[in-house]
């Protein structure tokens, strides 16, 4: 049996089976909660402390730190990034 994909990347695979866009935006959302996180950590800043500081809902935050979480919108990954002194950065390439 010959494997299709032998010598291939990841991103072909995942291309082939039409699902690169999806996890690439998966991983995209995972790294920016880990950021967010860690920047958090750093600052001793709870969940309730950065709604509070964003004008915003616990159960926002909550969006927006839950890697699996996709509907978040830049303005609010923005406002979040903000508030511990970071800023979304994004680009074409």
């Amino acid at each position: 049996m010959v494997n299709r994909h032998m010598g291939s990347s990841v991103d072909d695979l995942l291309a082939e089976e039409g699902v690169l866009e999806a996890f690439q935006a998966q991983a995209i959302k995972e790294v920016i909660a880990w950021q967010l996180l860690q920047a958090m950590k750093d600052q001793k800043l709870s969940k309730r402390k950065l709604a509070e500081l964003m004008n915003t809902s616990r159960t926002q935050v909550d969006r927006v730190l839950d890697p699996t979480d996709g509907n978040v919108t830049l303005a609010t990954l923005q406002r979040a990034a903000a508030v511990v002194g970071r800023r979304v950065q994004v680009a074409l390439v």
